[in-house]
Formats: C-alpha cells, structure tokens, sequence
C-alpha cells in the first residue's frame, strides 16, 4: 500500500503537547485564572444569591478588551450553577455575544435556544421564523417551566441595536412575565462610557453593580502565560520568551488575549521554521502577526469607504510620525485624493465624520476635542491606535482579495 502522501503531515507535534490551552475561547480550569482574585470574589458576592434560588444583582462590568471580563463572568456562572445544584436550586446560565447576535430578536432566540431542553419543555426555538414577541413568550414559558434561577452574559452588550432586550429581561419578574424564575443580567463592555448612552429605566434596573476591570501588568501576563505553558512539550520554551512577550504586551496594551496569542503565534513560527524550541526572536516576529490579525478581524466586512478613510489617516500618520492627531478635513482632503485613485466617488464629509466616529467607537482611532480659540472654534482630531505600517499592510492586502 503507497504512502506516498504521509509525509505531507506532522503525526508528532515536535513543539505544542496541547494546543487548546491557547486559544482565546478556551475556559481555564479552576486555579488557572491569573490575576481576578479579586474581581472574581466581588463577582461572586453579587450572584451570591442565585445559589438559593433568589434574584442575583444585574451586573455590568467594563474593561478594554483582553482584560478578563468574559472569562471571569462564565467562570462565576459556572461555580454559581453548580453550587446551586448542591442547594438544590435548578439554575443555568446562558452566553449571548451581541457583536453576532446583535438584534433583540438573534439575541433572545440565542437565549432561548441555549436553556431551553424539549424534552422537559415540548417547545421548540426554531433559528429563525418567529416573531421577537413569541420568542419571548416561549422564553418566558422555558424559564418557569426549568429553573428557579437563570443568569444571562450579553458580551459586548453596547453591540446591540437598542436597548429592548435589557429592558425586558431586567423588568422581566416586576412585569410579571415570570411567576417562579428569577433572572440575573451580567453586561460586558469595553465602552467605559457606554451606561450614558443607556434608558434611564434600563440604567436604574441594569446597573446594580458595577465593576471596572483594569489592563493586566507585566507581572499578571507572564503568570497568565506561565499558567498556559503546558501549552508546550517539555523545554520546548526558552526561559527568556514568556518575559519579552509580557513585557511587550504590558506596554502596548495590558491585553491577555494578546498576549496568549502572541505566545501560540511563536510555537507556529518555530514549527513553520522546523525548529526545536521556541526563541526569543520569534516573539517580535508573533507580536507582529498578532497585530496584524486583530485588525483583519476589526475590519472584516467594511465597507470600501470605510477603509479608505482608515488609509487617508494610515498615510497622515506615517507622513507625520511627530503629529498627536489630524483634522477631519485634513484626513477628508487624503480620503478624497485615495477615491480619485481608486476610480470612485467620494462621500460627503459629513458621511466622513460618522465613519470615524465608528472606527473611534470601534478602538482604532481615538478622538480628542481641541479648541482653536475664538477664530477657529472648536474642531476634532484624530489619531491612530493601531500601528499605522500593520494598518497600510492589512487595508492594501483587504483590497486586492
């Protein structure tokens, strides 16, 4: 029998014993959470109630990204469910993420789906079909019909198109939609701004308790790696590689996510390189990759426009390194330059204007409100927070696929 195509594949990994441990959706195991004692304890204390079957507070916590809030709010819904189950409180929690399912109607059928069990209720949630009002009666039927107590994670909560959802499940007992169940809403953020934007009804009844969490140290990053390293076959990592990586992540954003993919990025690079361990020069090279996928993953499914208003401030910015921020006009000036060259009609700058807001909104850019006195009034400047060279890099690489 031919194999002649084996040796197209790698049957032993020579670097990684479990991947798995470094992927961004990967729950750790209790004790590998690094650094959200803390957190974790204050967390704890506000679903304290929900272990015996009453109504926990509505949570909101914020945070940049990378930061710890998702993982630290499914690790306290975990142990809260299953600590309930000892008190015999039927409970279960349930995961929505809003920048998917970003309608009322995605994000109560997702609800709904994930807790309800047919062969307990007879219900059926089908993918799509029904109205918002009937995934909501059925929701509603689910919930008294299974559970004493429910917790509801909407991560990236400020991705929804409104704020009905948290209305409804915030109100959802005093409305008396609910006669035994009780429900507990946790929101995560990373809009430190965005309970301004918020109902005051839904701020009353949302924001009980309110939680920051704040960018990882250093110190914290290499712990969170250092727990992670069982990632790696024995001796596999060079001692220096898990302190470049967090010192080079605690500097440029505090963001474990990062980190962890900066550390996986460096195993596949020496694996690519056919190399036996993994080296400190590799790490730069990761955090560059690194960088460059999350912006690929901002971007995805912009529109052309839209990009082309991030290559006008991409260009002013690698122009003009000394420069703190640039004027919408002057960045309209560069964007109307890039339609031209691009054979397309420029939109209006006030169309401009709206589409630096979102990529504000979005952490790309940040913007700052400048006085120019009595003569010029006041105006908006704009400045990158991506690195401009991984921002040119990736919107030429989007536009020619």
């Amino acid at each position: 029998m031919s194999s002649s195509g084996d040796d197209l594949f790698t049957r032993d990994d020579p670097i990684f014993e479990n991947k798995e441990l470094l992927e961004i959706n990967h729950l750790p195991a209790e004790g590998r959470i690094v650094g959200r004692d803390d957190e974790i304890s204050e967390l704890a204390n506000a679903v304290n109630p929900a272990i015996f079957g009453q109504s926990p507070s509505n949570l909101l916590i914020y945070g940049k990204t990378g930061t710890g809030k998702s993982l630290c709010a499914k690790y306290i819904s975990e142990r809260a469910v299953r600590v309930a189950g000892d008190e015999d409180v039927t409970s279960a929690f349930a995961y929505v993420d809003c920048a998917q399912d970003n309608t009322e109607t995605q994000a109560v059928q997702t609800i709904a789906h994930s807790l309800n069990e047919p062969a307990i209720t007879d219900i059926r949630i089908p993918d799509k079909g029904l109205s918002t009002s009937t995934y909501y009666k059925r929701l509603w039927t689910v919930l008294d019909t299974q559970y004493d107590v429910v917790l509801v994670i909407l991560d990236e909560v400020d991705k929804l198109d409104d704020d009905d959802i948290l209305m409804q499940l915030s109100r959802a007992g005093e409305a008396g939609k609910l006669e035994s169940c009780k429900i507990g809403v946790i929101g995560i953020s990373n809009k430190i701004k965005y309970k301004d934007r918020l109902d005051e009804r839904v701020k009353s009844s949302l924001c009980e308790r309110e939680f920051v969490f704040p960018p990882y140290d250093a110190n914290q990053l290499r712990d969170i790696m250092q727990a992670r390293s069982d990632a790696f076959k024995d001796g596999v990592l060079e001692p220096s590689v898990i302190p470049r990586a967090a010192a080079l992540a605690a500097r440029e954003h505090g963001d474990a996510r990062k980190a962890i993919d900066i550390l996986r990025y460096a195993g596949e690079i020496a694996q690519s390189k056919g190399k036996e361990t993994v080296r400190e020069e590799f790490v730069v090279q990761a955090r560059e990759r690194a960088e460059t996928d999350r912006f690929r993953e901002l971007i995805r499914g912009s529109t052309p426009h839209s990009r082309y208003v991030l290559q006008a401030l991409a260009v002013l910015s690698l122009n003009a390194a000394d420069e703190d921020g640039f004027r919408t006009t002057k960045i309209y000036d560069v964007y109307e330059e890039i339609c031209r060259q691009e054979r397309s009609d420029p939109l209006s700058l006030r169309r401009v204007r709206d589409l630096l807001k979102e990529h504000a909104f979005l952490d790309i850019l940040e913007q700052t409100r400048r006085s120019g006195g009595s003569a010029e009034g006041s105006y908006t400047e704009h400045q990158l927070l991506e690195d401009p060279d991984v921002v040119r890099t990736v919107l030429v690489e989007t536009d020619e696929s």
